[in-house]
């Protein structure tokens, strides 16, 4: 069996809390942390939501199970008090690489020696914050896809200093709550799914912001030619728009003018994705 039992997951937004349902769902303790009430009343209602899906998606789900699954889940805004106790931390706060540095100096000396540090950044490579972490040795990369019940990859990349047992103890985490884990032999920014996926959407913002074509041209034109089931506008809307954002946001010249396109365009008008009923496409 695994050394970890208690999960702790930092961000309780679209893929922290998917992280900490699954997590939960698969008989782990799990404590949920985000900075305030009112994101923790956000928690709660996609935990609830989630609890939904599950029993009309998942294979085995029922009602029973759910109830012990969401019973298994404790919110706090105490950041230093989530993670008193935790077998693994698993950090899924948006892509500000100061923020992510930020919290890792915060946990570092609030955590049990033994406790293992867990990014889920898209984008970042592990080596970019293994020092504020304060124990390299026990931090890595772990990345998960959205919709997790359902796309269940779990990207698994440690740095030079990562314990290989470290490293063995979450490919085996990664196994326990249901996840295909897949371990990169060594640091690559955006892992193998991202690598692939950032330039695809990238391309097709380039494409509508500078009014070449409408996102539903070029989803439409996407699925026509390649007989894929969703186009790039339509992974934006279940990706959630914040993190493409602060990718963008955070990224050179032209990722930046998309980052304000993207912003003015959608996000200030609340148009944030599927999980907020309008992204790129309105959802009823």
């Amino acid at each position: 069996m695994s050394e970890i039992r208690r999960v702790t997951v930092l961000g309780a937004g679209v893929l922290g809390s998917q992280i900490a349902f699954q997590s939960a769902y698969k008989g782990f303790d799990v404590t949920s942390y985000d900075i305030s009430s009112e994101a923790l009343d956000g928690a709660r209602q996609r935990f609830a939501e989630l609890g939904e899906t599950y029993k009309r998606d998942v294979a085995g789900a029922t009602e029973d199970a759910v109830r012990d699954a969401l019973e298994r889940i404790t919110l706090t805004t105490d950041l230093e008090g989530s993670v008193a106790n935790a077998d693994l931390v698993v950090e899924a706060v948006p892509e500000i690489l100061s923020l992510k540095q930020e919290i890792y100096e915060k946990i570092g000396p609030a955590a049990p020696a033994k406790t293992i540090f867990a990014t889920n950044s898209s984008t970042l490579l592990p080596s970019d914050l293994k020092e504020s972490t304060g124990r390299p040795d026990r931090f890595l990369a772990l990345h998960f896809a959205n919709q997790v019940w359902q796309f269940n990859t779990a990207e698994i990349m440690g740095t030079a200093d990562t314990d290989p047992a470290v490293l063995a103890a979450v490919v085996e985490f990664a196994t326990q709550i249901g996840m295909v884990p897949i371990e990169l032999h060594k640091e690559k920014a955006g892992y193998v799914l991202n690598s692939l996926l950032v330039p695809f959407l990238s391309s097709a913002a380039q494409l509508a912001a500078g009014g070449y074509a409408d996102p539903e041209a070029v989803d439409k034109t996407w699925k026509i030619a390649t007989g894929a089931p969703i186009g790039p506008f339509q992974i934006y809307d279940i990706i959630g728009l914040a993190t493409p954002y602060n990718i963008m946001a955070n990224g050179d010249e032209e990722q930046q003018k998309l980052a304000v396109w993207l912003k003015e365009n959608y996000i200030d008008k609340g148009k944030l994705g599927l999980a907020s009923g309008e992204g790129f496409y309105r959802y009823t």
